[in-house]
Parts: C-alpha cells; structure tokens; sequence
C-alpha cells in the first residue's frame, strides 16, 4: 500500500513541476533519457538473468502483440466503415494497441506483485511493447500518414536501442547461467531503486489535460479499449483457453490495462495522425487508469 502511496504522490508532484517556471523545458525529456539508457538496462541485467525461462512466459509476452493486433483490427475496420479518415484511424491504433508498460508499469506492477512480477512485466515490455513501438507502430504510422520510414532505419533503430541491447545481453546471461552479484548487484538495486520517482514525476511532467479533453468521442472509443476491453480479453483468453493462473496471469492483465504509451503517442504526433487526440489519450488516460488498473488488481486477487 506505501508504494501505491508513493506512486500516487510522485505523480502528482511531476504534475505540480509544470507550473515550476524555473525548471528547465527539457526536464521530461532528460527523465526519460536517465530512464531509457540507466534505468531500464540495469533492471534487465538486475532481473532477466534470474528468470526461470519456462515456455508459460510466451503468454505474457504475446499480451503486446494481441493487444496491438487487434487495436489494429477493430478500429481498422471500424475507421473504414464509420469514415473517420486515416488521420483518427491511425492515431487510434497505435495509442490504443500500445500500453506504457515500462515507465507507468514497472513501478505498479513492482508495488503489486514485488520484483517476480517486475521479471514478468520486463520480458512483456522488451520483447513485446518495445519492439511493436519500434517497428510495427512505425509501419502503420507510415500507412496512414503521408510520411514513409525506411525498413533499414526502423531495423536500425531496434538494433541500437540501449534497452533492447541489454535486454538480449541479459538473456544471454540467463542461457549461460550468469549471474550478477557483490558489488555490481548492489549498484544496479540502487539504480533501480530510482525507477518509481523518476518515471512517475517524469509521467506527471507531461500530462496536459485541456478543458475540452472529456468532449471527444474518439477519446473515449480508445481509452474504452485500451482499459478495460483489451485487459478482459487478455484475462479471458489466458485463464479460460489457455488455462494460464498466478503471477503470470496477474501481470499480463494488469500490463494490459497500463495507459496509453507516450511514445507510441509521440510517433501519433510526429506523424501528424490527430496530435490533440494522441495527447489526450495520454494525459486523460494515466491518471484515469489508475482507477481502473485498481478494479483490475481486486478481480484478480
């Protein structure tokens, strides 16, 4: 319950850091860099190693890639058949399809389920929401905007990126049977320990919230999927069909039922798909999906 508590509070306090004007600008973006290239390496070399590589873990990670497919689907279909434009359409997609499973999840998940369901939710991220955000975000990005991104710099950009680096580092540790300990076990715990204030005031930071954010149907279709239709389906097809139970279960609904990422509503943005409606989804849908993320924990408890 005290790291509820803290997550709550460091989020607000990023949210107070907006009216601070002598904070620099790019005091989000810098956050997001520590947590990018700090943070998420040292918790993959902390926990993947460990992890117990049975083959129920292919479970949590096709969560991403179900969630995202059918965001892909259904409003696929529906933008066609309702004409929203490919501008509605693909902004939808990919801000409904993709949860912000590292920096809002790690911290929940961490103060729900402990470090066993950090070392679930960190094979969910990096094998799951970072690579759809890489590349197959991109791709449909490039679709439905006028934009086009080269299949050798999408490859480049995957092959590059810190945490994906040591994401397969640490997967080779884990093959191999190597362990981190002594002194470098105690370093990354300290890094890691930075991971709940940092992501959260970085989140705060960059919630916006206009007036008109409750008016827009559009918002509402997307974040009705992203929290609560994409974790039931997640919950239903596991437990029920694939007869999935526990910790495992637990963190793929509640991976599921993160918001919106920001950087899939970053590429939403810089590919001129609705940016006022991949902003809102983010700022209206983190601090909504703390609520929602709570009925999740007790359906599944």
């Amino acid at each position: 319950m005290f790291n509820i508590f803290l997550i709550v509070i460091f989020l607000c306090l990023g949210i107070v850091f907006q009216r601070f004007r002598f904070l620099p600008d790019n005091l989000a973006h810098n956050l997001n860099r520590y947590l990018i290239y700090v943070v998420l390496p040292a918790l993959a070399l902390l926990y993947l190693p460990k992890i117990e590589l049975v083959p129920e873990l292919a479970l949590p990670v096709a969560s991403a890639w179900i969630s995202f497919g059918l965001s892909w689907l259904i409003f696929g279909i529906l933008g066609k058949k309702l004409k929203w434009g490919n501008s509605i359409t693909g902004c939808l997609v990919i801000t409904s399809g993709l949860a912000n499973t590292s920096f809002v999840g790690f911290p929940i998940v961490q103060a729900l389920y402990g470090d066993e369901g950090v070392k679930v939710a960190l094979l969910i991220d990096q094998a799951g929401s970072f690579i759809i955000v890489s590349s197959i975000a991109v791709i449909v990005a490039s679709i439905y905007s006028v934009e086009k991104k080269r299949k050798r710099d999408i490859t480049k950009k995957i092959l590059t990126f810190p945490p994906f680096l040591f994401f397969l580092i640490a997967i080779a540790m884990n093959i191999s049977g190597f362990e981190i300990s002594g002194n470098m076990e105690t370093l990354l715990r300290m890094i890691a320990a930075t991971l709940t204030p940092v992501a959260l005031t970085a989140v705060g930071l960059q919630v916006k919230i206009s007036p008109d954010a409750y008016k827009s149907k559009f918002l509402w279709f997307g974040l009705g999927y992203k929290l609560l239709f994409i974790p039931l389906t997640i919950l239903i097809l596991f437990k029920f069909i694939f007869k999935l139970d526990g910790l495992m279960l637990q963190v793929s609904v509640i991976e599921a039922a993160m918001a919106p990422m920001i950087t899939g509503s970053i590429i939403a943005i810089t590919h001129h798909l609705e940016p006022k409606l991949a902003s809102l989804m983010v700022g209206v849908g983190i601090p909504l999906s703390f609520l929602t993320i709570g009925i999740w924990y007790f359906i599944l408890a």
